[in-house]
């Protein structure tokens, strides 16, 4: 009888001691549930990814280390685990077979990923050899991630008259990734003629946040069992009992998104030892957004708003601001800044003499709310959290050192359109309007100065966001963008304000990815850059 478990665990890099723990507690649950194989994500000792960790000798060898001292948890019990191997000058990411207290082999992944977040290359060598094993008259092998998804590796699974495959993941989540994820190894099921047990990595790691959905599907390439998404969980598979059902499990897309920055934010939280978090509240809908997901995800009492009306504030977004803090029985702080924009301006006059007021004066709004932002976070340790979309973040449209101030940003990787899609989907979720409808139904504006509105500088949003993404994600160029049918000003002007603001982005804080080409480890422009399209 072979009874698997697979472990979706939620370790933290570099937190050796506690994830061998997590590791640990994992086992002991299998035994219990009488399981007699147990299988780990990639890496799970170490977490993922651990980035320049791996250039220090006394970092993996402290992982090694304490990768023997998990042996004594594995009598009666076959265990699968990543961790990092060393041999003489070479370094692998690797997966150890341990079985009742001893390691009878070490796996290194064949196919190092090296684009977008991964740089395995830079890190580790490639392994050479796909062993076969044998349990209980079971031929089995094991795999890394990125292992499933080459093509050559996927044909030599086929002649190996397997049983079963064993998958090891640290499979970052994106909007795309479920399907993909999904229709790649219900292939290889099929042409393997193999049951696969896919087992990921759940959790949130500075800006990836990784969703678990730890998979098993049968030699037909049926999806026979899914772990939960966005949480730690064991699903359990018994060779005995193989009769189980094919089962089809919906995705909704904002559902997921929303998840994702749930979980991000709140192991960003957590594994950095923060207590709370504040942000700046206009009574717009990004910063209602991002207070509703947080204050849902770290719980209201951790969370704190500041209020800052100025001269072009207008009574209604006052008026929405304080609504959204009753609904979701959040702290809020009011402080106007209009006396403090007074001694800037009174100050700057005889510099600022017979010029005109232009963004100069707008920007110096925004950097005053900025300051006092983080003076409330080093006053009280509070993180925080800027409010800015991805629509605003690719043109530019921030001010640096002002809304673009802070530690954390929710909505850094959320276009405009599917800000709109959370709120609607918050509301609905929580069956009332926590969300002011007031909020979704204005027209976005800065209100820095009077009638100001988003529409004076940048296109509708809907339009925006569709053009943004050929360019940012699809890497469409200008000509290739006009000729889908969108006007060749208006995506001329979108296009050089996006080339021209790199230096912004490249100072903003780090924000949750969920797109598959995120600004930062996704997308790495240089900042001096004179080619044009």
């Amino acid at each position: 009888m072979i009874k698997i478990a697979l472990a979706q665990i939620n370790p933290t890099v570099g937190d050796l001691k506690g994830n061998a723990q997590k590791i640990a507690e994992s086992i002991k649950k299998a035994k219990k549930n009488g399981s007699n194989f147990i299988v780990f994500p990639e890496l799970a000792l170490t977490g993922y990814p651990p980035e320049d960790l791996l250039l220090k000798n006394y970092f993996i060898k402290e992982n090694i280390k304490i990768l023997n001292k998990i042996k004594k948890e594995t009598a009666g019990i076959t265990v699968i685990v990543g961790f990092v191997d060393k041999s003489k000058l070479k370094t692998y990411n690797s997966c150890a077979i341990i079985q009742d207290k001893k390691i009878i082999d070490t796996y290194h992944k064949i196919y190092l990923p090296n684009h977008g977040i991964f740089d395995e290359k830079r890190y580790f060598s490639p392994g050479k050899t796909l062993p076969v094993y044998e349990y209980n008259n079971k031929k089995f092998t094991v795999t890394i991630c990125e292992d499933l998804w080459i093509k050559r590796h996927q044909f030599s699974l086929k002649d190996k008259n397997l049983d079963f495959i064993i998958n090891i993941s640290a499979s970052p989540f994106s909007i795309k990734k479920i399907k993909q994820r999904k229709k790649v190894i219900s292939s290889i099921a099929k042409a393997a003629r193999s049951f696969i047990f896919y087992c990921n990595l759940v959790g949130g790691q500075d800006e990836i946040v990784f969703d678990g959905r730890s998979l098993i599907y049968s030699p037909k390439g049926k999806l026979l069992k899914q772990a939960k998404k966005f949480s730690t969980d064991i699903i359990y598979f018994n060779f005995k009992k193989p009769g189980q059902k094919p089962i089809q499990i919906q995705s909704n897309k904002i559902e997921n998104i929303y998840s994702a920055l749930s979980l991000g934010i709140k192991d960003y939280m957590r594994k950095n030892k923060f207590q709370k978090a504040i942000l700046g509240l206009s009574g717009g809908l990004d910063s209602a957004v991002t207070l509703a997901i947080v204050a849902k995800s770290i719980g209201s009492n951790k969370v704190n708003a500041l209020i800052m009306p100025s001269f072009y504030s207008s009574k209604e977004s006052l008026t929405d601001a304080i609504k959204i803090c009753e609904n979701l029985k959040i702290n809020y702080y009011t402080v106007t800044i209009n006396n403090i924009f007074d001694c800037f301006n009174r100050d700057l006059k005889p510099y600022f003499k017979n010029l005109p007021t232009d963004s100069t004066e707008e920007n110096l709004q925004a950097r005053i709310r900025g300051n006092i932002l983080m003076a409330f976070s080093n006053k009280f340790g509070h993180l925080v959290i800027t409010t800015g979309n991805k629509s605003e973040i690719s043109c530019g449209y921030c001010t640096l050192y002002g809304d673009m101030a802070g530690g954390f940003g929710i909505l850094k990787d959320v276009y405009k359109t599917s800000v709109y899609q959370l709120a609607r989907f918050i509301n609905k979720k929580n069956k009332k309007s926590i969300i002011p409808k007031s909020i979704i139904n204005k027209a976005p504006s800065a209100e820095l100065k009077p009638n100001q509105k988003d529409i004076d500088n940048l296109p509708k949003y809907s339009l925006l966001d569709k053009i943004l993404h050929l360019y940012v994600e699809n890497d469409i160029d200008f000509q290739g963008i006009v000729k889908l049918g969108f006007d060749r000003k208006v995506v001329k002007k979108i296009i050089e304000m996006v080339d021209s603001s790199e230096y912004k982005r490249r100072q903003s804080p780090i924000g949750i990815k969920i797109s598959e080409k995120a600004f930062g480890k996704d997308r790495r422009m240089p900042i001096t850059n004179n080619f044009t399209n």
